[in-house]
């Protein structure tokens, strides 16, 4: 009686294990994907046969795989807390439309977007709906090319007064300093439940795109190794997934710089895939990896 109430038992376990399996991927067995662009970015948009996407080739690649997907689009250069209730809006919406109930997501975000989700997941009560957030290239301490920019572009020659006058909004700028950021860390904690993964980036600056040129060496004197905006020590968070040989605009596959020799880091998805395989991985345990390849629960 006891070994066969035990049998049970452990059925039972497995039996919630694999409900909870499906709950997270779907019952297709692909958890549902939202990309989320980093400042100046955007989702993408058609016209005609011409498309342009910000994670260029990544978010095909990702629905190639079977991946139910959503891309936001918020404003480009807002606070982090105005991005971020967009945000929710965005992924609220789309749940809706593509019929994803309750389902939880993986949320990828690339630069200033992966402050952006962490805010969402924690002040707008979205943990329910995260099972991880992977970031790359997050500025999570701020970039010291921001300090470098409002000092002397915003203040010094005026540039934040005359966005003010012209009604623009450019809080994002502001909300990426290194002050600001450390502020935004002691606010903003990691939910509990929510598994937190990151990217980091980094490029000397003669192999560099000439528009990084000058901030690469701006935040090498102040932070080290980084990739134009952010530096490694910045993009660091959470269990960290290494640090790609690209700098920040060749990390959404923006490639303005030919490269010669013979360490070429070419296409960026394929990194991508990489990365959110593991990540993957660590959401479904060792459950979800059964039944993604087929195999049947005891």
């Amino acid at each position: 009686m006891y070994k066969w109430g035990r049998e049970i038992q452990n059925r039972e376990i497995h039996r919630a294990g694999a409900e909870d399996a499906e709950k997270e991927m779907g019952k297709d067995g692909q958890i549902p994907i939202v990309l989320h662009h980093g400042m100046f970015g955007f989702g993408q948009f058609q016209v005609g046969n011409f498309r342009m996407s910000y994670f260029t080739g990544v978010d095909r690649e990702i629905a190639r795989r079977g991946h139910p997907l959503i891309v936001s689009r918020v404003h480009p250069t807002g606070a982090i807390a105005r991005r971020a209730m967009q945000l929710k809006e965005t992924v609220l919406r789309q749940s809706a439309i593509l019929g994803l109930g309750g389902r939880k997501l993986l949320v990828l975000a690339h630069s200033m977007g992966g402050l952006d989700a962490r805010y969402m997941i924690s002040k707008l009560a979205m943990a329910d709906r995260v099972a991880a957030l992977l970031t790359v290239t997050t500025p999570h301490r701020g970039s010291a090319y921001a300090d470098w920019a409002v000092r002397n572009l915003g203040r010094r020659l005026g540039g934040l007064q005359v966005m003010n006058f012209l009604g623009i909004d450019v809080q994002g700028i502001l909300d990426v300093t290194t002050e600001a950021c450390a502020r935004f860390n002691e606010e903003v904690k990691d939910a509990a439940g929510v598994k937190y993964f990151s990217v980091s980036c980094a490029r000397p600056w003669a192999k560099s795109t000439p528009l990084l040129m000058q901030s690469n060496r701006v935040i090498y004197e102040a932070e080290g190794d980084n990739d134009g905006l952010v530096s490694v020590r910045s993009s660091t968070w959470g269990t960290h997934l290494g640090v790609w040989p690209a700098d920040h605009l060749h990390s959404i596959n923006k490639r303005y710089l030919v490269e010669v020799g013979e360490q070429k880091t070419g296409s960026i998805t394929p990194y991508y895939m990489k990365a959110l395989e593991r990540v993957l991985g660590e959401i479904e345990g060792s459950e979800g990896s059964r039944r993604r390849r087929g195999l049947s629960l005891p």
